[in-house]
């Protein structure tokens, strides 16, 4: 494609949730092929930097000091005065609210793009329609913006996937950090938490029956998460005789992204910890309850989806509205497994591996 001119400099309006962060990078991606980009720079909540630093198609991070559900309109327009001074030629705007698209508007940067969202208009100058039929997946709404808007869709191989970097030096020192050495046996990562709620999690129970097969067979298993998920880590753990390392609330985002990386193979719920596991090219097994897997499904070639498929769902409900939870209670362990050996398979693994840092 021909160059556009007027596009050297570009701001990213960042989201706020993790996975959206992970498949961000597609779209990062995707302007940086498209265009002779000089300047991407990113604004995001302070949480992300550990992720955003890991892409290496962004120059910049810049903090959005801006708390969940506030306006900060003050500062808000600090920020975007301030920033007036990168001349910017071009701002997307991935989230939908309002107050998102306030920065790129005082900072009058020249075009500004983003779907409609809460009628934004004057905000945006540059404004898409969502077509949720022709654009059913997250990251091909994030990737819609870099194009003009009667281009046919990004489809599969043609969807520039996720991919992190690691460090091997941040690698040591978190295993420092956290009083550990690379691992001797295979390992498997279980993500039991999910943020949006109880209707993405699968069975503690049933993590618990995975990883006691798993560690029967001599591998070690790592629970990961944060604080929200301690609970669930801790009943996991108890069903596996606490024979799981648990670092559920105890390492950074940082930290959890490098423990991924040595894992042999990764079995998550719908939820940020699975995006960055297939950011980070580990063998996964996603497991969908109440979401929708068409919509938000790990972007890498050697992770499954497992999903039941009931005629209830995707409710894209927080909890079951039928009281249930058939869509992740019925889903047996057997199945969960039974996938893992496909991922395994499909990357020359089996049970009997070396850890992924060997």
């Amino acid at each position: 494609m021909t160059a556009a001119p007027g596009n050297d400099r570009i701001l990213v309006v960042g989201p706020s949730w993790v996975g959206d962060m992970v498949m961000a990078q597609s779209l990062f991606k995707c302007l940086r092929q498209l265009y002779p980009v000089t300047v991407l720079d990113v604004l995001a909540p302070p949480w992300s930097a550990p992720l955003v630093r890991r892409m290496p198609e962004v120059n910049t991070m810049i903090d959005g000091p801006f708390r969940h559900g506030r306006g900060d309109l003050w500062k808000r327009y600090r920020l975007g005065r301030e920033l007036a001074a990168r001349d910017y030629q071009w701002a997307i705007v991935l989230p939908n609210s309002w107050k998102s698209a306030l920065v790129p508007y005082w900072a009058r940067i020249p075009r500004r793009t983003g779907f409609l969202g809460e009628q934004r208009w004057g905000l945006l100058n540059d404004v898409h329609r969502l077509d949720r039929r022709r654009l059913p997946m997250t990251v091909q709404r994030f990737l819609a913006l870099a194009r003009s808007p009667n281009r046919e869709p990004l489809v599969g191989a043609s969807i520039p996937a996720p991919e992190l970097s690691m460090d091997d030096d941040q690698l040591a020192g978190t295993l420092t950090a956290l009083r550990m050495v690379s691992p001797a046996r295979p390992v498997l990562a279980l993500c039991p938490g999910a943020e949006f709620g109880a209707a993405k999690r699968w069975p503690e129970q049933h993590f618990a029956a995975l990883a006691n097969r798993y560690l029967s067979r001599d591998w070690e298993v790592w629970l990961l998460g944060s604080a929200k998920d301690a609970g669930a880590a801790k009943r996991v753990a108890a069903l596996c005789r606490n024979r799981c390392q648990d670092f559920t609330g105890e390492t950074t985002l940082e930290q959890a992204i490098d423990l991924l990386s040595l894992a042999r193979l990764v079995i998550a719920n719908d939820s940020g910890l699975m995006h960055i596991a297939a950011a980070l090219r580990r063998p996964l097994v996603a497991v969908y309850g109440s979401s929708d897997p068409s919509a938000t499904p790990p972007l890498a070639e050697n992770s499954v989806v497992v999903t039941l498929g009931l005629e209830c769902s995707p409710c894209l409900a927080r909890v079951c509205p039928l009281g249930h939870h058939k869509c992740l209670r019925e889903l047996a362990p057997e199945r969960v497994e039974a996938a893992a050996a496909v991922v395994l398979g499909r990357a020359g693994e089996d049970a009997r591996a070396q850890p992924a840092h060997s």
